[in-house]
């Protein structure tokens, strides 16, 4: 049982610059036959289209990257959105799905004829709906010079109010809220004494689970899981922290007052904390299955009395508390000493360290000991990160 112990691409930016120019690339003797540059491109498209098949996107990326680093072909856009979609269907991130309708909307503008484009970024849009993610984090004004309905009420507002009326409008549209994806780097020391450094990207569902995802950000933006550890580790499970107040799985609190407080009888839906943030709490969100690599909030018995602590769930995932728990988010990447992996393969090495356990338990962290690590694994920080990205190629 998880508990506390008393818890756009609305635009693609490319770069002016040719990072790999194939021509410069070519070697200047007359004697050896020139290359057909167009061919070359055509042969990366097919590559790339069979190794999206064979579910490899990443390796389409790396040849599209090649043969049209600045994106220039409809062909390389369309394919290049595919695979992103991919990449996106897996890691659950807002902003990879973002940025897979941006490619295949430039797509269909470069080539409108294509019914290949126009029929993928048709699907990815109606997926996108179906999970509660917008198409841009912040609508247009203007769709090919014509107003869109924001941009006509945006304008409304500009008339009605006077000319400081769009910030205003917009400003009222944002209500100020937190966005994006958090980026948290943690270090730990495996069981032979190595130390290592690692890296947890993580999205936030804002559509199952938006007070959970709120608070979250809240905790992050003020710099509160900085330094804090994984107090609890259980091999084959999942790994726990964010107690900011203690350290050892008995503080913290929610980011923001939710309505619910926390009282010596338990949990009760009132207002008489609004103003003692020791005693906010998160009621409880349970629209999210606890796949490998999920995010979710740890808690007391009751069901409303999540804090700041959470979980992240490792390989073997954790069906059984779906319904139970409330999870929020995803860990859609990671790195391990600079390499770049999964936030599963992380959240696993963290998982498999030494534990103050008996020796009969060969040192295995498990749900009946202490579940301790012998070394502290340390949130170093813990920071918002934009979705948006910066160029088209760098996925």
């Amino acid at each position: 049982m998880l508990f506390e112990c008393v818890d756009v691409f609305s635009q693609i930016k490319r770069s002016p610059q040719n990072p790999f120019d194939i021509r410069k690339t070519m070697p200047e003797s007359s004697s050896k036959p020139k290359v057909d540059v167009k061919t070359m491109r055509a042969e990366a498209w097919e590559k790339a289209e069979k190794a999206l098949k064979k579910g490899q996107p990443n390796k389409a990326l790396d040849l599209l990257r090649e043969a049209d680093p600045n994106g220039e072909h409809a062909n390389t856009l369309r394919i290049a959105g595919s695979s992103v979609w991919e990449l996106a269907k897996k890691s659950k991130s807002r902003a990879e799905y973002r940025q897979a309708a941006g490619l295949l909307r430039d797509a269909v503008k470069a080539n409108s004829r294509d019914k290949t484009s126009g029929s993928a970024y048709n699907s990815l849009l109606n997926e996108m709906q179906d999970l509660g993610i917008s198409e841009y984090r912040i609508p247009p004004l203007f769709s090919s010079g014509t107003p869109t309905p924001f941009g006509l009420m945006a304008i409304l507002g500009v008339l009605v109010i006077g000319l400081g009326g769009l910030k205003v409008f917009t400003d009222n549209v944002n209500d100020n809220a937190l966005t994006g994806d958090v980026l948290m780097e943690v270090s730990w020391t495996d069981r032979d004494g190595v130390d290592h450094a690692g890296k947890i990207w993580i999205s936030l569902d804002d559509s199952n689970a938006p007070m959970h995802a709120e608070s979250f950000r809240i905790n992050v933006n003020e710099g509160r899981y900085d330094g804090v550890i994984f107090h609890r580790i259980v091999d084959n499970f999942m790994i726990q922290g964010g107690d900011f107040e203690n350290n050892d799985g008995t503080g913290g609190h929610a980011g923001k007052f939710f309505g619910y407080c926390k009282t010596a009888t338990g949990v009760e839906q009132t207002d008489t904390c609004s103003d003692d943030e020791t005693k906010w709490v998160v009621p409880a969100e349970f629209g999210e299955t606890h796949d490998a690599g999920v995010i979710a909030a740890a808690r007391s018995a009751d069901d409303n009395s999540a804090g700041s602590q959470f979980y992240l769930v490792d390989s073997t995932g954790a069906k059984t508390l779906d319904g139970k728990y409330s999870a929020f988010g995803m860990a859609y990447k990671g790195e391990i000493d600079g390499v770049e992996t999964t936030g599963i393969d992380v959240i696993d090495a963290i998982s498999q360290v030494e534990c103050q356990t008996p020796d009969s338990n060969d040192g295995v962290c498990q749900d009946n000991t202490s579940s301790k690590s012998v070394h502290p694994v340390t949130i170093d920080s813990a920071i918002l990160i934009d979705e948006s990205g910066s160029s088209w190629w760098p996925f």
